[in-house]
């Protein structure tokens, strides 16, 4: 194999095999330490349930990581494929260092809010703590606008957006986890497609963990992501969408509208999201207090089963990233 198809297939099966054969451990853990989701209102399981998907994703992820950079650093590689990924990693080193950070720390915030059940304006405050720390690393949405000010702002709502929209589809088995496998599948095509071999090596370590995970969560769950894991898994996507260059004016064959790119492939979430913050203002509510009016909710009461329901939003996922391709 060449590089970079040898770094694309080392990342998936390292992240995935190592999600794979840690979550088992990570789910003992939980359990001796009561890292649990009980049984309770609008829950659908009767027995508690480990929060162990978020500790193993990333431990598929930092594995790989670090046994990377320790291949690089050691020379293991075949020349060519060291000199390229030395080259990129100085270059994006810091953006690459604000992401591992910027997941370890949302792990932690929706660790912490697994423990102790944050109030809503805490976790808000460390999302946009985290999002802002980000911004300042370099990874910013610009949409074409030469404000620093202004790329800050829309970076930060689009990093705080896309966090609440996943972290609101964690309401079935294999929803998030599967919605995440669709983005970062279609992020990883479109990198790899434009020679942006970073970015999709990072969207291929996301994709293989979260297949990793998949097995204990769908269609019955043994595990949950809980909090930690839909942080890290919706941080990781929202950032993967701002990284790749989906259109740049030193490559003028490519489509502008190509920048609307991260919209569809996120399209299905970012739906749930309006609709659901739609129904509760308009009755009133806080639309930060959960009900049964998720897309998801509503495929079941309109006669589908659980399992039809996230079948049906996979689906439509991957059918609105497919859209991309006329970009």
């Amino acid at each position: 194999m060449t590089f970079p198809f040898n770094a694309y297939v080392l990342a998936f099966t390292g992240a995935f095999l190592v999600t794979l054969l840690t979550l088992p451990l990570w789910r003992a853990w939980c359990e001796r330490h009561g890292l649990l989701d009980d049984p309770g209102h609008r829950k659908i399981h009767h027995k508690p349930v480990p929060l162990a998907g978020g500790l193993a994703v990333f431990s598929g992820m930092a594995v790989v990581v670090l046994g990377a950079l320790v291949f690089v650093k050691l020379q293991l590689l075949n020349p060519e494929a060291v000199d390229k990924l030395s080259y990129g990693l100085g270059r994006r080193a810091p953006e690459l260092a604000a992401i591992l950070l910027g997941a370890l720390a949302m792990l932690l915030l929706g660790w912490w809010d697994d423990r102790h059940e944050l109030k809503p304006a805490v976790k808000f405050a460390g999302q946009c703590l985290i999002a802002l720390a980000v911004a300042a690393a370099g990874i910013r949405v610009t949409l074409f606008v030469p404000s620093l000010v202004f790329s800050y702002l829309v970076t930060v709502l689009w990093i705080l957006t896309v966090t609440n929209a996943l972290n609101f589809n964690d309401n079935m088995n294999g929803l998030c986890g599967g919605l995440g496998v669709v983005a970062a599948g279609w992020m990883a095509f479109h990198s790899a497609r434009e020679g942006q071999y970073l970015v999709a090596s990072v969207a291929l370590l996301v994709l293989g963990s979260l297949l990793g995970f998949l097995p204990f969560n769908f269609p019955r769950a043994s595990v949950f992501l809980g909090d930690a894991g839909s942080h890290l898994v919706v941080f990781l996507l929202a950032v993967l969408a701002i990284l790749p260059h989906f259109y740049s004016a030193r490559q003028p064959d490519l489509n502008r509208w190509a920048v609307l790119s991260p919209l569809l492939i996120l399209a299905v979430p970012l739906a749930d999201l309006a609709s659901v913050v739609w129904i509760r203002t308009r009755h009133r509510r806080p639309f930060w207090i959960g009900d049964t009016n998720h897309f998801s909710h509503r495929l079941v009461r309109a006669g589908l089963t659980r399992l039809q329901a996230v079948l049906v939003l996979w689906l439509a996922a991957a059918l609105a990233g497919a859209v991309t391709l006329v970009f």
